[in-house]
C-alpha cells in the first residue's frame, strides 16, 4: 500500500456496525476483485473490493472474509483468509501480507491461508442458516463481466441449494453512507491533496499548454503525496467543457478559453471530487465571470440545501430551479420557462443548459453506496455540481465541493480550495509557466 497505516480500529467497528443488522446464525462472505486481464500476458493493476476494504483494511488479490457473529467457537466468528506467499511469488510480485501483518491491518485475531477456505467454509455452512453474499448492486452499474463474487455466488448455490440466501449489498450500502469520523479524516486529506494539485495548475496553466500536460501537473502532485487520481480526468479547454465526462485531454489551451478541470485525488482508497473552471488566460471575460457566479451562487445555495430529512429528488429539483433562475438573468431562458408544466422532467427548458445531478455520495467509491430515495442523514458526505453549459457560446461552467452532513449544519470539506472568480484570477496571476 502507498498510504500510511490507517489504525485498524475503523474496520473493527465497521465489522461491529455489520452485525446488529444480519439475521440470527448468519454467515457472511466477501471476496476480492479480480486482477483483470490486459493484454498478452499482462494484468491491470488490482482494484481493491471497496466492501472487503471497508470491513477489513485488506487490499490483496484472492482474499475472502468470512463472518459468523453468532458462532459457539469464537475463534469461528471472523477468518480473514489470504494467498499463501512463496519465494517465487516475493521474486515477482513482491511483498504479500504476513498473517501477522494481516491481523495488525484488520484487528482480526484469525488469518489462515486459502488452502484452508474449502473445509472451513463447509463447516460453517453446515452450521449456518442465513448466507449474506455480496453483489454490485450499484443502480448506474452496467455489469459486463463475470466478477469473483458473482462466480463464488454461482458456485455456492449449486452446492448448498437449501440455505436461505441474502443479499449483502443492501446492508453494505446502508452502513457505507454514514461516514465515521475517521473516514471523514481520510476523505478531508484526499481533499487537501487535490488542492495541492488544483493550486499547482493554476500557477501553471496559461495559453499554449496542453491538457495533456496539465494533467501531468495533477499526477506530479498527486502521487508525491502517496495519492492518485480518484477517476479519469477530465480536463477541458474551450468547446471541451461542455462535453460532460470528456477525457481525451489533448487540445492546447487558447487565449480566451475557459479550461474545466474536473479533476480529484483519492488517499488509501478514499476519494473526493472537486470541478474548477478557470480562464486560460488567467482573465475571464465578462460573459464568463457572469455565468460563473451564477453557477457559483447557485453551488452555495445547494450546499446550504443539504439538510437532514431532504430526500435527494426535492434536492435536485431545487438546483433546476436556481440554474433556471439565473438562467433567465442570463438571457439563456423567459420567465414563462420556468412556469412552463411538463410530463417528462427530461423536457425541463433548463435542461438544455443543466442536464446532469446535482452531486452524489462520495467515499470509498466516487460515486458511493447509499440509496438516494432515502432521507439525507448526519454522516452522508455528497458532492454538488452545479453547471451551465453553452456549447453555442463555446463554453461552460461547472462547479463542485465535497460536503460533510451534520445535525447541524453541513461541512464543507473544500472551502479551503479557492473558488471565488477574483481568488482565481489571484492565483493564477502568480503563475510561473512551464515547470
Amino acid at each position: 500500500m502507498r498510504h500510511a497505516p490507517i489504525d485498524p480500529q475503523l474496520f473493527v467497528e465497521n465489522r461491529a456496525r455489520l452485525r446488529p443488522l444480519l439475521l440470527p446464525n448468519s454467515l457472511v462472505v466477501v471476496n476480492a476483485n479480480d486482477l483483470l486481464p490486459a493484454n498478452a500476458d499482462a494484468h491491470l493493476r488490482l482494484v481493491p473490493n471497496t466492501d472487503l476494504f471497508y470491513l477489513t483494511g485488506v487490499e490483496q488479490e484472492e482474499s475472502i472474509l468470512l463472518l459468523y457473529p453468532d458462532a459457539a467457537d469464537p475463534r469461528m466468528r471472523e477468518i480473514l483468509f489470504l494467498r499463501e506467499t512463496s519465494e517465487l511469488i516475493a521474486i515477482w510480485e513482491g511483498h504479500k501480507l504476513t498473517q501477522e501483518e494481516a491481523q495488525h491491518v484488520s484487528g482480526i485475531r484469525r488469518v489462515e491461508w486459502l488452502s484452508a477456505f474449502p473445509a472451513l467454509f463447509h463447516r460453517l455452512m453446515c452450521e449456518s442458516e442465513h448466507v449474506y453474499l455480496n453483489s454490485n448492486e450499484h443502480k448506474r452499474a452496467e455489469v459486463a463481466v463475470e466478477t469473483r463474487e458473482a462466480r463464488f455466488v454461482k458456485s455456492v448455490q449449486e452446492r448448498y441449494p437449501l440455505h436461505d440466501y441474502r443479499r449483502l449489498a443492501r446492508l453494505m450500502h446502508a452502513l457505507r453512507v454514514i461516514k465515521s469520523p475517521a473516514e471523514v479524516a481520510l476523505i478531508q486529506h484526499a481533499c487537501d491533496i487535490t488542492q495541492a494539485g488544483f493550486e499547482r495548475v493554476c500557477r501553471f496553466v496559461l495559453p499554449g499548454v496542453n491538457e495533456a500536460e496539465v494533467e501531468a501537473e495533477f499526477a506530479h502532485e498527486f502521487i508525491r503525496q502517496r495519492g492518485a487520481f480518484a477517476y479519469n480526468p477530465i480536463i477541458a479547454a474551450g468547446k471541451n467543457s461542455c462535453v460532460l465526462h470528456y477525457l481525451e485531454n489533448q487540445r492546447d489551451c487558447r487565449d480566451g478559453d475557459v479550461l474545466l478541470l474536473d479533476v480529484a485525488a483519492s488517499y488509501a482508497n478514499y476519494n473526493s471530487d472537486l470541478t474548477r473552471t478557470i480562464p486560460v488566460n488567467g482573465r475571464f471575460t465578462p460573459r464568463q465571470r457572469q455565468v460563473y457566479n451564477a453557477v457559483l451562487r447557485v453551488l452555495r445555495t445547494q450546499i446550504a440545501g443539504l439538510t437532514p430529512g431532504k430526500k435527494w429528488q426535492q434536492w435536485q429539483d431545487e438546483s433546476e430551479e436556481a440554474v433556471a433562475r439565473e438562467c433567465v438573468d442570463l438571457g439563456l431562458l423567459k420567465l414563462q420557462d420556468l412556469q412552463l408544466q411538463v410530463e417528462d422532467p427530461a423536457r425541463k427548458p433548463v435542461k438544455k443548459f443543466y442536464m446532469h445531478g446535482c452531486g452524489h455520495p462520495i467515499g470509498l467509491d466516487v460515486h458511493d453506496l447509499g440509496f438516494l430515495t432515502e432521507p439525507f442523514a448526519p454522516g452522508w458526505v455528497m458532492t454538488v455540481e452545479p453547471a451551465i453549459y453553452l456549447p453555442e457560446e463555446g463554453f461552460a461552467v461547472r462547479l463542485e465541493n465535497d460536503v460533510l452532513i451534520t445535525e447541524t449544519g453541513v461541512v464543507d470539506l473544500m472551502a479551503h480550495i479557492p473558488i471565488e472568480a477574483d481568488d482565481i484570477e489571484a492565483l493564477m496571476a502568480g503563475k510561473r509557466g512551464r515547470q
